[in-house]
């Protein structure tokens, strides 16, 4: 089943173009790779592909609701909170569990009924991260790259989406933490999640449909703006949800 697909859909701003003519198809149970340099649009085209920024071109149809992981500058851990209560908080703001269960997936059906016994053991195992390299207790401003993409992606996971969508998944980390980064992404294909990452390229051996964007010859890009505050994560106590973007 299509989850999201991509047709000539570009983005343009009146210093040129950010991306375009970008053709995307990603089903369930695949990952999709969008690679290019810094500046060529990456970022906003994940957001577009997720529903939470606009294009100017091209047609863009999704199927269900979309979670974002780690976005720089738009949804990244709070500082202040660790690593248990950021999944703590997420799951107090989804609520109960729906009674059609068909609206998510059991393995975030069960993460969201532990929650009160022990929130942490049961949102990594929902992601099927058991291995994951995180500390409950850790703070979010001490998180190292990973660890901050990791978090992203098991708090995606816990609203039950069709479409994950991560940024720049291999900045700031080492060839192993890159192989273990882009083994957790097909994991969460594996569960029948849509998954799009970005990074400026795709590790050897991972199982990624890959999309390059960016040339060069195109005018730069212009600084990614958010549109509306709504994109970016609140901290009013009504709407600390992180899963912005």
């Amino acid at each position: 089943m299509k989850i999201v697909e991509a047709s000539g859909l570009g983005l343009r701003t009146r210093r040129g173009w950010v991306y375009r003519d970008v053709d995307l198809a990603a089903e369930a149970g695949e990952l999709h790779a969008v690679t290019g340099p810094p500046g060529s649009g990456r970022t906003s085209l994940l957001l577009a592909l997720a529903g939470r920024f606009p294009h100017t071109e091209g047609e863009l149809r999704r199927r269900g609701p979309a979670a974002l992981g780690q976005v720089a500058g738009v949804h990244e851990p709070d500082p202040t909170l660790t690593v248990a209560e950021h999944i703590q908080e997420r799951l107090l703001l989804l609520g109960p569990v729906p009674r059609r269960r068909q609206l998510a997936p059991i393995a975030a059906v069960r993460a969201r009924r532990a929650y009160r016994r022990d929130a942490f053991a049961a949102a990594i195992a929902g992601a099927g991260l058991t291995d994951a390299p995180l500390d409950p207790d850790r703070y979010g401003r001490d998180l190292t790259p990973v660890e901050r993409q990791l978090l992203g992606l098991v708090l995606a996971s816990l609203s039950g989406p069709n479409l994950i969508v991560a940024d720049d998944v291999d900045a700031g980390s080492d060839a192993p933490e890159r192989e273990w980064i882009w083994s957790a992404l097909a994991r969460l294909a594996d569960q029948g999640y849509a998954v799009i990452a970005s990074a400026r390229a795709v590790e050897p051996g991972a199982t990624a449909i890959v999309h390059r964007i960016g040339d060069p010859n195109l005018p730069t890009r212009t600084e990614l703006t958010l549109p509306t505050p709504a994109l970016v994560a609140p901290r009013a106590a009504a709407d600390r949800d992180q899963t912005p973007r």
